[in-house]
């Protein structure tokens, strides 16, 4: 009877841990929105304040296992890229259209990525995930075609493409990471994409001017919404079930919607809401598996 009571404390705990960092997750779009920095400066000062704490963690709790690390360095370093120059488009789009939208847009990733199964990862596809696909396309085609309408940027409408194409990329390498722990891909994949995001901060913006304003917000994203999130995300996800996992990761775009419309007074056309139901909803249907009687 203890040790069922002290199981089903972990899971609590490995629930309350994976919630709180999705609800972290939600309020990047907020922080991004108060710095003064372009896209590619606040993303390099992310990955570099969240690479150094989870790797100095790392080491400290003597996590490191420079084997698997070595068997598997080359989708290490592509998930590390992809995760980079994700973050980059990410926060690009939240400029150019709008936290709600990115975020929407963003989120048809996974669905991407499920879509490419069959060719990546020689997994069949059901009728069930067909049916999801199909249904989150149509979300997208309407939140994209209300963007083009209402006079939204084009260029933040692909930069929210190029970032969910990235996503799907990144779920893709990480399928290819098994022995690698989850706590050392993080650490490893954000010490990657500090190093690509320093190239494309030189090549594109140069190197960040921080102001004295930026510094709280620049210093949440590194430490609480990196560091601490990354930490309570998989810190979590060790001990939930896979089905869990990708059910209760739509509470990062909801609570992104709701965040950006309470504090940035962000508001989604009726066509755009329609569109953000089929998203989440759709995704949710393709993640649910049917319960055998």
């Amino acid at each position: 009877m203890n040790n069922c009571g002290q199981g089903r404390g972990s899971e609590y705990r490995a629930y309350g841990m994976y919630v709180l960092s999705l609800l972290i997750f939600g309020t990047n779009g907020i922080l991004v929105s108060h710095i003064s920095l372009a896209s590619s400066q606040i993303v390099l000062l992310r990955t570099l304040i969240g690479g150094a704490l989870l790797t100095l963690l790392l080491f400290v709790t003597g996590g490191f296992d420079g084997g698997s690390v070595y068997e598997e360095r080359f989708p290490l370093m592509l998930g590390g890229t992809a995760l980079g120059l994700n973050w980059v488009s990410l926060f690009e789009a939240y400029r150019l259209l709008n936290v709600s939208l990115a975020t929407l847009i963003y989120y048809t990733g996974p669905v991407l990525a499920l879509l490419c199964s069959p060719i990546l990862f020689n997994e069949k596809l059901t009728r069930r995930k067909l049916v999801a696909g199909f249904v989150v396309m149509i979300g997208l085609f309407c939140i994209s075609g209300s963007v083009v309408a209402v006079g939204m940027s084009p260029l933040g409408l692909l930069a929210a493409m190029a970032s969910a194409l990235l996503y799907a990329a990144l779920i893709g390498f990480n399928k290819r990471i098994t022995r690698t722990s989850g706590m050392q891909t993080a650490a490893i994949e954000l010490v990657v994409a500090t190093l690509v995001t320093l190239a494309y901060a030189v090549c594109v913006s140069g190197l960040p001017h921080v102001v004295e304003s930026d510094i709280p917000y620049i210093a949440a994203i590194g430490i609480i919404n990196t560091g601490l999130a990354y930490l309570l995300y998989f810190s979590g996800i060790q001990k939930l079930s896979g089905q869990s996992v990708a059910l209760i990761s739509y509470i990062d775009p909801v609570s992104a919607l709701c965040f950006s419309a309470f504090f940035l007074h962000e508001a989604l056309t009726p066509v755009q809401l329609f569109g953000a139901v089929l998203i989440i909803g759709g995704a949710l249907y393709g993640e649910m598996r049917r319960r055998s009687v």
